[in-house]
């Protein structure tokens, strides 16, 4: 049997894919492809493993002999999943592979923000600690997190192991009801929560019903020092009104650690913001880069290989 990676660069360099190899005779490694580069690579495999490579219903069909799809992610949209299913090509993803290292990075966050982290750091860049008339600075007003409220969009493993992170900080944790089914749910919906919420964290994935969820009606409802976190996808916030409610001073702080296009070729306001002296943290979607995580990513598609491959042998 024999499979290719496309980009396997995207999982780094020191991740170790021997576990992989172990599950196949042949194992082609490509650090980058794009969709045109896929079906000359992939010609005569019958497993593709991808990150983000888009394999559209063009390049499955030119593909004869393809029986599997690995994703080395969750997300499966850079698949034509209708067309896989139509031409029989099972599609395996990973889940839970990051968990411990995407909610150390938003409790990171959270902790940057309620201290003032960005903009302590710039005035301690600025020479403004060595012209203090005494031995600290405390121009900026921080946030004790024990006793506050933290509001959780999303009560899966990973929203559920920030809580957890969050409650040894002391802090009251409430869930929010899914987006776009408030009424069949028995917790309460986001804008009710939001108006006493001391921070908002989202790990929730991007839906119709949770695109803009934190738009500007309900950036408007927030308390004035108020956090808000993302890490999870970009275009969950309306970042644009988010930006103009923190240099209002009618947000406390923003953590994102994702935008709606990765990588921003273009640019984005909240990089522009960068420069200026705002409580903003921005992070290049690396929330889930740990080593472990990324090999824990190898060892489930090798776990996915397995599976696959004793499914077909019927035992």
């Amino acid at each position: 049997m024999k499979a290719v990676i496309l980009d396997a660069a995207s999982l780094g360099p020191d991740v170790d894919l021997a576990s992989i190899r172990d599950q196949v005779d042949t194992l082609d490694v490509h650090q980058t492809s794009t969709t045109a580069e896929s079906r000359e690579r992939l010609a005569g495999a019958q497993v593709a493993i991808v990150n983000k490579v888009v394999l559209d219903a063009a390049t499955l069909e030119a593909l004869p002999e393809l029986k599997l799809i690995c994703v080395l992610a969750t997300g499966t949209n850079n698949i034509d999943m209708a067309a896989a299913e139509r031409l029989g090509i099972p599609v395996r993803n990973v889940t839970a592979y990051g968990t411990a290292s995407v909610a150390q990075h938003t409790l990171m966050m959270i902790l940057a923000l309620a201290n003032r982290l960005p903009l302590y750091q710039r005035d301690v860049a600025a020479g403004r600690w060595n012209q203090s008339p005494f031995f600290c600075l405390m121009d900026h007003g921080t946030l004790q997190l024990e006793g506050k409220h933290l509001v959780i969009v999303g009560q899966g493993e990973l929203g559920s192991r920030v809580a957890a992170m969050a409650e040894a900080f002391g802090m009251r944790v409430s869930f929010a009801a899914r987006p776009g089914n408030e009424a069949g749910d028995s917790r309460p919906g986001i804008a009710e929560l939001a108006p006493e919420a001391n921070v908002i964290s989202l790990h929730c994935p991007l839906t119709e019903a949770t695109r803009h969820l934190i738009d500007a009606d309900l950036l408007a409802t927030l308390k004035p020092d108020a956090l808000l976190v993302n890490c999870a996808r970009g275009g969950i916030i309306d970042e644009v009104a988010a930006l103009e409610a923190l240099r209002e001073d009618r947000l406390g702080g923003l953590g994102v650690d994702v935008l709606p296009v990765e990588p921003p070729r273009d640019g984005h306001p909240l990089l522009d913001a960068l420069a200026e002296p705002l409580n903003l943290v921005v992070t290049p979607h690396s929330a889930w880069i740990t080593p472990e995580a990324r090999q824990r990513i190898v060892a489930l598609t090798a776990d996915n290989l397995s599976d696959w491959k004793a499914q077909r042998s019927g035992t």
